[in-house]
């Protein structure tokens, strides 16, 4: 564990954990970079499960905050809980939606031809309300996908976060480890039951009633799991916990789709699989090792600083990849050089917004919001 800058009370971070997230983060990136050459084809997509890195998130989130807050609430008020989780996201969705309205205009061409007709204005609006999490509408879309952050897409699984947030600080804290159990168990039946039918569990970036049911699915039992694996698990002594954790990870995420058109029940019982089981294993292995080094420790950091700015901010500079190769109809091959240095790119932005923006920011408001015992 290392002591956290944030807010004076902190408990020591899972470092492991935190560099966890950066990896997870990175892979999503490469992803989507990837994703490019395979639009609209999941069988085709290069590190096939690279989405299912927001599911990991939504676990490593149920776990750090029942770490972090459940023996709390006896000295902390709910305003003070949400003022906290405030200051801890919100900068950066800000920060995102600014770098999407920058760059929206530079995106437009083969795969978003609309884009160059949109009023100014308009594009303004979508990223104001962007900026306070608020879902847009499907008419209110200026890109094409039916978005709910149409300006930068990731965010939609910050709106999914606020709510479990919410729902923790005003139900789950005050559940019994038997309910929670239930809860865990339900949520574990109908993410399996989401999978197998259909093949994959993505979606949950839109306002409607499928994707809205495909996003709390997603979410509940991930987060559940989290919250639970922190109350009933003590985590051991495991060597080289960060190397097995980080290697575990990127093997869910690349493995390529399972059981073709025909047979995508397969595919599902993977996904199910690797949500149910390997992830809160990854977490339990993240949260049991330590690590040794002033030169591990500090790579593990940069990944955890970097983890929630690259999450946050990298797809506006995916999308003008993804104008680059359609444009200019760029193969793979000689796409990679680009895609790398975009990925690069992305790293940059997100520890220069991390830096520069990220860490004042949440300074500032610490000693503004809250008080001193906060």
């Amino acid at each position: 564990m290392h002591t956290s800058t944030g807010f004076s009370d902190s408990k020591s971070h899972y470092l492991i954990l935190d560099g966890l997230r950066g990896v997870a983060a990175i892979m999503v990136v490469m992803f989507h970079l990837l994703e490019t050459f395979s639009l609209g084809n999941n069988h085709h997509q290069i590190i096939n499960h690279g989405y299912l890195a927001v599911d990991f998130f939504f676990a490593l989130s149920g776990f750090v905050i029942g770490y972090a807050y459940d023996d709390r609430w006896g000295k902390m008020t709910l305003g003070n809980f949400f003022k906290r989780r405030l200051i801890r996201l919100h900068p950066m969705i800000i920060i995102g939606m600014l770098i999407g309205g920058a760059t929206f205009y530079l995106q437009g061409g083969h795969f978003f031809p609309g884009i160059p007709d949109v009023p100014v204005g308009r594009m303004l609006l979508v990223m104001f309300i962007g900026m306070t999490l608020i879902p847009v509408s499907k008419s209110m879309d200026v890109r094409g996908w039916e978005e709910m952050h149409p300006l930068n897409g990731p965010a939609w699984s910050l709106f999914f976060e606020y709510i479990a947030n919410l729902l923790y600080a005003l139900i789950f804290r005050h559940l019994s480890t038997k309910v929670l159990s239930v809860l865990v168990a339900i949520a574990a039946l109908a993410l399996t039951h989401l999978a197998v039918t259909r093949g994959d569990v993505i979606g949950g970036w839109s306002i409607d009633s499928l994707q809205l049911q495909i996003g709390f699915t997603r979410l509940m039992f991930p987060f559940l799991a989290g919250l639970l694996l922190s109350r009933i698990v003590k985590p051991g002594t495991i060597h080289n916990a960060f190397l097995w954790s980080s290697l575990l990870l990127a093997v869910v995420f690349s493995v390529p789709r399972l059981g073709g058109t025909d047979h995508q029940w397969i595919n599902g019982l993977y996904v199910a699989f690797s949500i149910i089981v390997i992830f809160p294993l990854v977490v339990y292995i993240g949260a049991s090792g330590t690590l040794k080094g002033k030169k591990t420790i500090a790579v593990s950091q940069f990944l955890g600083d970097i983890s929630y700015p690259l999450y946050i901010t990298h797809f506006p500079l995916n999308l003008m990849f993804m104008a680059w190769v359609g444009n200019n109809q760029v193969s793979l091959a000689d796409a990679l050089p680009m895609a790398f240095g975009a990925l690069i790119a992305s790293i940059v932005l997100a520890y220069a917004s991390f830096r520069l923006f990220d860490v004042p920011v949440r300074n500032w408001l610490t000693k503004k919001v809250l008080s001193k015992k906060g």
